[in-house]
């Protein structure tokens, strides 16, 4: 069907003579948050443009074609980049039942996504959506990768935080940094909050750690 959108693999050479009603867009790997055998997976994949995400990015892509003057211009790449995001979502949906089979493809996802949050723990604005959208798959994968493992994208993320509080009240040279200064550096807007779950986790309060920890009490 006119508009329709079907996924190509630029290194097969059969897909180099494809040429007749199509509008050619390529669009690296790298920028789709896949590995090359995910795209081979995905080769030959047609999606239809009558409705949900296909529909949009044909709409998007064929008007995106009749623009010739934005072609070169900062707004051009800005939709340029806007466009690859949306196939991106496109992808991640697609490739999602392929994944949730691969449990060796989904731990290689997970070890990226905890290397993700651990150099983004100190983020307040973090959060299951933010970080499925930096590795281009929808929110339920993520979810699905982490229960896998037995716990969840936000226990995981509030443990780390955790401890990385607890590392930092620990440390001699913080001891005059107040329990609510360390703990808004990693994430926790709310003193009282955090308490409540610092002792939860280690069974003194922070500043009971705090004390103990730097040899003064």
């Amino acid at each position: 069907m006119a508009g329709d959108l079907v996924l190509l693999d630029a290194l097969r050479p059969e897909h180099h003579g494809q040429r007749g009603g199509f509008v050619f867009f390529r669009i690296s790997c790298s920028q789709l948050g896949i590995t090359g055998e995910e795209a081979r997976h995905l080769a030959d994949t047609r999606v239809s443009a009558v409705s949900g995400v296909g529909a949009l990015i044909s709409r998007f892509l064929g008007a995106l074609i009749g623009e010739d003057e934005l072609r070169h211009s900062a707004s051009g790449r800005r939709l340029s980049l806007n466009a690859v995001d949306l196939v991106a979502l496109l992808v991640a949906e697609l490739l999602e039942p392929y994944r949730s089979e691969s449990a060796a493809g989904g731990g290689e996802m997970l070890a990226r996504i905890r290397e993700y949050i651990e150099e983004n723990l100190m983020d307040p604005d973090m959060s299951p959506e933010s970080i499925a959208r930096a590795h281009h798959i929808s929110v339920r994968y993520l979810h699905k990768l982490f229960q896998r493992d037995g716990t969840t994208v936000s226990t995981w993320i509030r443990q780390r935080r955790l401890d990385s509080c607890r590392a930092d009240l620990g440390r001699l040279a913080n001891r005059r940094r107040t329990v609510a200064a360390v703990a808004q550096r990693w994430g926790f807007a709310n003193p009282s909050h955090f308490s409540r779950l610092f002792r939860q986790a280690y069974g003194v309060s922070p500043s009971e750690w705090q004390t103990t920890a730097s040899g003064h009490g």
